[in-house]
C-alpha cells in the first residue's frame, strides 16, 4: 500500500530582524529622497517564508511624515521632509514586520524594530548682527538694527568707538557648531579713517576726520571656516563738532496757565499773560548762534 504524505506550511514563525535596534545620525542638510536605512539593513526574515508587510511610525510627538519607507513590502526608510535642527534634534522610529497584510483576518505574527534618529546641525546660516530680532518668531531669521556712533571732528580717540545699540558683535547660529567670526570693513571707509578688529569687532580710528561729512561703513562678519558664509552691517558714523559744554535751561522755572474744557493738543499760555504761548527754550555755548 502506497501512502503519499503532504506536510502542510502551517504560519507558527514570527519575521525576525536582523537588528532589532539601530541609530543613525543624520546631518540637516540632508536632501529629501536620501535612504537613511538600507534595505537590507531592516529586511526581516521568515522561516514560514512568508511574504512581509511593513509599516513605520514614529513615537515622538510633531516628527511624524519626515521619514518614511519605500513601500509595503520594502522597509528601506529615506527622509521625506527636509529636517530643521531647530524643530527636533532626535526621534524615534519604530518599524513593525507583519507576516500577512493588516487587514488579513488570519491570525498573524508582528515584529517591531526600532530606529533612534539623531539630527546633526548642518552649517546652513551666515552669521548674525547682534543685537537681531526673530522675524515672525522664526528661529532661522534674524534681521539686527543698523549701528551707529560719532566723533569730534578733527579729534583723534584712540579707544574703541562707542556705537548704538551696541558694539558690533555677530554670533554663528548653528550654535552647536560655534564657528569663529572674522571681522573686516568692506565699503565705505573713506581714506582708511576707519579700522575693525578682526577678532574682535572693535571699530577704532586711524587718523582724524577733517570734513563734517558722514560715514557710512559697510562691515562684514565671515565664519573663519567658510568665508561663504557671512553678513554684512552698516554702521553710520556721525562727525560732529566736540561739545565742551551741556545744554542748560533760560529759566530755572516755567509758570504756564491752561483753560478749563480745552481740547487736546491746545496752547498752554503764560502765567498772568493768557495771550502769549508759553515757550521753553533751551541754550548750548558750543553753539551760540542757534
Amino acid at each position: 500500500l502506497e501512502i503519499l504524505v503532504t506536510i502542510l506550511n502551517e504560519n507558527d514563525n514570527p519575521p525576525v530582524f536582523p537588528q532589532p535596534n539601530l541609530t543613525r545620525d543624520v546631518p540637516e542638510d540632508t536632501e529629501v529622497d536620501t535612504a537613511i536605512v538600507a534595505r537590507e539593513e531592516v529586511s526581516a526574515s521568515d522561516a514560514d517564508l512568508d511574504t512581509i508587510y511593513y509599516e513605520l511610525t514614529t513615537t515622538v510627538q510633531n516628527t511624524d511624515g519626515y521619514f518614511a519607507i519605500r513601500g509595503v513590502n520594502n522597509p528601506e526608510i529615506y527622509l521625506q521632509t527636509p529636517l530643521d535642527y531647530d524643530k527636533f534634534n532626535s526621534t524615534t522610529l519604530l518599524l513593525y514586520a507583519r507576516d500577512r497584510p493588516v487587514t488579513s483576518p488570519e491570525p498573524t505574527y508582528t515584529s517591531t524594530a526600532t530606529i533612534t534618529i539623531i539630527v546633526k546641525q548642518s552649517d546652513t546660516r551666515a552669521p548674525w548682527f547682534l543685537p537681531c530680532t526673530q522675524l515672525h518668531n522664526d528661529t532661522s531669521v534674524c534681521i539686527s538694527r543698523p549701528y551707529s556712533g560719532r566723533v569730534n571732528i578733527s579729534e583723534m580717540s584712540t579707544d574703541p568707538l562707542l556705537l548704538e545699540p551696541g558694539p558690533i558683535y555677530a554670533v554663528d547660529p548653528d550654535y552647536t557648531i560655534r564657528d569663529r567670526i572674522v571681522y573686516s570693513i568692506v565699503g565705505g571707509n573713506t581714506d582708511e579713517v576707519f579700522s575693525v578688529d578682526a577678532d574682535t569687532g572693535n571699530l577704532t580710528m586711524n587718523k582724524i576726520v577733517t570734513t563734517p561729512d558722514s560715514f557710512l561703513l559697510q562691515v562684514m562678519a565671515t565664519q573663519a571656516s567658510n568665508i561663504r558664509k557671512y553678513s554684512v552691517a552698516t554702521v553710520e558714523i556721525k562727525v560732529i563738532n566736540k561739545s565742551n559744554f551741556p545744554p542748560y535751561f533760560e529759566k530755572s522755572v516755567y509758570n504756564g496757565t491752561v483753560f478749563v474744557g480745552l481740547p487736546q493738543r491746545s496752547f498752554v499760555y503764560q502765567a498772568g499773560d493768557p495771550s502769549t504761548p508759553l515757550v521753553i527754550t533751551a541754550m548750548d555755548q558750543d553753539f551760540p548762534d542757534v
